[in-house]
């Protein structure tokens, strides 16, 4: 079974699948061919709330970098075209999560896999 990762906040770029990389603080031991199911909301959810199971990827690359060094290529590929670097490391990052811009994060890039559709799984 595909390990699972939220995507709360970026959830209509995955829909939309122009979303291929994230930047985590952990995942540290990924590697690439690893699947994963990306889904509404895994962490925090209400009794009774359920699980959104989104699509299946691959993982295809992972690599330890900055924060700070992110690219104005890959905030798109993030899911966020049109807002800058400076901008998405403060609105995703330094506010929602308290992260330094200078921390090592983990970049991880993923293909979307073909005919993977959403299911609900009431927990």
């Amino acid at each position: 079974m595909p390990r699972l990762m939220s995507v709360a906040m970026t959830e209509d770029a995955v829909r939309s699948r122009i979303k291929t990389v994230t930047r985590r603080k952990g995942w540290v031991d990924l590697q690439p061919g690893t699947r994963l199911t990306l889904c509404r909301k895994i962490m925090g959810r209400k009794p009774g709330e359920p699980l959104v199971r989104i699509v299946d990827v691959e993982v295809v690359s992972v690599r330890r970098e900055r924060l700070d060094t992110i690219t104005a290529d890959d905030v798109a590929r993030e899911g966020c075209p049109g807002m800058t670097p400076d901008e998405f490391v403060d609105r995703f990052f330094v506010r929602a999560q308290r992260i330094d811009p200078a921390a090592e994060i983990t970049r991880i890039e993923w293909r979307y896999l073909p005919d993977t559709t959403e299911e609900t799984v009431r927990a």
